[in-house]
């Protein structure tokens, strides 16, 4: 989609009512709030259409990324500017699991997709209207790319999908930058919806099931597509690459999956918030006009 297509970001008549502090910048409209003094931001991503998938040509790309077909976000959704860092995860759930425990910025790992099951839900069941989640899979390249159809969020392409890519260079920690290690979020560029580390530093759970098959059966005009599976135990997919992998691994649309218990030191989360699409809006819970 033609960023320049994009209808323009006005203030929501109110904001969600666990919003503390409520506004917009160059990069949209953000919320905040506050867990044991600790500041969670969330940016809006308002609703459109955007190509999902990587088409043939792209440099680094895997046959599971594709065909590229056209989805549809249907509705605005919260979403965490950052994946959860240290200091988040211990405000709502007192412990940290991470290896790389250091600065409070530092993005919380070694959490499992069930460990981010409870972290969500007890955020959820804290703050009124927050209906805190995981985003779909879907959701979740929609926001990275924000409004681009390139390898990464800044419009460029990966041209050393193997080796230290100039612009993944900018935008996130990836093996060849990393020094073996995680870092504080907001050390990179963000995208132009204001959200940083979408690219590297750990992987982001997704709510998505890996089956290959439906993600690859699926054809242009899908709206909100999440994969589900009858099997309770199958795998989640991760989104975003992490500080030990390859810059291809780091692009938009690559995709990963871990079984539901797995923990390890690239594997953490961003917040996602809002009615899940189909769902009665709240009274009162106005959107942005065009959004």
């Amino acid at each position: 989609m033609n960023p320049s297509l994009l209808p323009p970001l006005r203030i929501p008549a109110f904001p969600p009512p666990w919003a503390e502090v409520f506004g917009e910048d160059e990069a949209g409209i953000f919320a905040e709030f506050e867990v044991a003094k600790v500041r969670f931001v969330l940016r809006w991503i308002r609703p459109g259409n955007f190509m999902m998938g990587s088409p043939k040509e792209e440099e680094g790309r895997y046959e599971d990324e594709g065909p590229p077909h056209e989805v549809t976000i249907s509705q605005g959704f919260w979403l965490g500017e950052t994946p959860v860092t240290q200091a988040q995860w211990r405000a709502v759930m007192g412990d940290n699991p991470s290896r790389f425990e250091g600065p409070d910025e530092l993005p919380a790992e070694r959490v499992s997709w069930h460990d981010s099951q409870k972290f969500v839900r007890k955020l959820a069941a804290e703050h009124d209207g927050l209906f805190a989640r995981l985003p779909s899979e879907a959701q979740w390249e929609y926001a990275c790319r924000a409004g681009t159809d390139t390898a990464f969020n800044n419009g460029s392409a990966c041209t050393l999908p193997t080796g230290k890519d100039p612009a993944l260079d900018e935008l996130g920690w990836f093996n060849e930058n990393s020094e073996g290690k995680t870092h504080p979020v907001k050390g990179k560029l963000p995208n132009r919806w204001g959200l940083y580390d979408m690219h590297g530093n750990v992987w982001e759970w997704c709510e998505d099931a890996w089956e290959a098959a439906a993600y690859q059966n699926r054809r242009d005009g899908a709206t909100d597509p999440r994969v589900t599976s009858a099997d309770e135990n199958a795998g989640r997919v991760v989104r975003g690459g992490a500080w030990y992998s390859r810059a291809r691994l780091c692009r938009a649309a690559s995709r990963s999956a871990y079984e539901l218990g797995f923990r390890r030191s690239d594997l953490g989360l961003r917040l996602a918030a809002g009615r899940e699409p189909g769902a009665a809006e709240p009274p009162g819970a106005e959107r942005p006009p065009g959004g």
